[in-house]
């Protein structure tokens, strides 16, 4: 600026044409009869640097819109455009921003997170709802009250849908199974059920079968195990549990008790499953592709029938005898009825609980 007020001032001065000025300064004619009017008009304050920006802009959204999505962002600081902007088709706007005028919005209103959120992997999808659904326990964090909250998750492959949400004060079988009972009774019985390796439901190599799992049996659904080490296997859940730290758990210091936990997890859960856009659903909302299950849930265990050609043996101890041999199976099914099964090779049993294929096992000649 004092460039621009010294060549005014020359100018004023005369003696050297303005032509000339403009020269030795180094600027184009036009601009320097600009700052000669504006000097003339409004002085020294003329020759400050002045905004770019247009004084209309016919293309910038509307006051209204600005200040729906800054509302949006502020009740949920982890969406971005393009959920921001899929919410707002949903909600009636008839006008809704492109994703990147929605990030500028954002942008301009300090209200963008620059924190790099991780990407998320291409995982296989079942075609329907309910024919399978993950389940897990959330790792453990702190209360307030001294307490631990183990917080239980349950999703629907297909849909992402959140069937269940919960604040546990442990892991316990009993604990999970009014869990599964609770939500069996409202969205009815899935075709299979994922697990990771942990407790209470087993793992894929020493313990396959637990309490838990064979409870499941007898209620009509089948358990099946992620890979150990490998928890991309329920990848779904996996990610859900980020989205519940980022939205949820993450947003205090502290949780005091499991009731405000709860409530909390209670009040997100239909925002999860009504309202928040997935990239992964093409930005459509789990309610869109779920569907109750057409298998209600038997509130009496029903009675074992096996096929004709089934011999049937009573678990007692440790296992079950059969053609003079002891074989061993898991205290799960102790008490329990099985069949048994030969195969095509001679001296091959199949070992069966109801519907499921328990062990296969080759008899030593006597």
């Amino acid at each position: 600026m004092s460039e621009r007020l010294e060549f005014c001032r020359l100018v004023e001065a005369g003696g050297v044409s303005v032509a000339e000025l403009c020269r030795r300064f180094g600027i184009s004619r036009p601009t320097g009869y600009l700052w000669l009017e504006r000097y003339r008009v409004e002085g020294v304050a003329g020759l400050v640097d002045r905004s770019h920006r247009p004084v209309v802009s016919p293309n910038r959204v509307g006051i209204e819109v600005e200040e729906a999505v800054c509302e949006l962002r502020r009740q949920h600081p982890r969406w971005g455009g393009r959920k921001i902007g899929a919410v707002l088709s949903r909600r009636g706007m008839s006008r809704v921003p492109a994703a990147s005028t929605i990030t500028g919005i954002l942008r301009r209103n300090r209200l963008l997170d620059h924190r790099l959120q991780p990407r998320g992997y291409v995982s296989f999808e079942h075609e329907a709802p309910n024919q399978l659904w993950q389940m897990d326990f959330k790792g453990w964090f702190g209360l307030g009250d001294g307490n631990r909250c183990h917080t239980f998750g349950l999703l629907d492959d297909h849909s992402r849908y959140n069937l269940a949400l919960a604040a546990c004060s442990d892991q316990q079988t009993g604990t999970v199974q009014n869990l599964l009972r609770s939500t069996f009774r409202t969205y009815g019985l899935p075709e299979r059920i994922l697990c990771d390796n942990g407790s209470p439901w087993g793992n894929d190599r020493h313990q396959p079968w637990t309490p838990l799992g064979v409870w499941l049996l007898d209620v009509g659904v089948r358990v099946i195990h992620s890979r150990p080490f490998h928890p991309q296997t329920a990848g779904k859940e996996e990610r859900f549990h980020l989205t519940l730290d980022w939205e949820v758990i993450g947003t205090r210091p502290v949780w005091e008790s499991y009731h405000q936990i709860q409530t909390a997890f209670d009040r997100w859960r239909p925002i999860y499953n009504h309202e928040r856009p997935h990239d992964s659903l093409g930005l459509k909302v789990p309610a869109d592709r779920y569907r109750p299950s057409t298998r209600p849930y038997p509130e009496q265990i029903p009675l074992l029938d096996y096929p004709p050609g089934y011999q049937l043996r009573k678990h007692s101890r440790d296992g079950i005898s059969w053609q003079g041999q002891r074989i061993r199976l898991p205290k799960a099914f102790q008490g329990r009825t099985l069949g048994i099964y030969p195969t095509q090779t001679d001296g091959t049993y199949q070992i069966w609980y109801r519907n499921q294929i328990i062990r296969t096992i080759t008899l030593n000649p006597k």
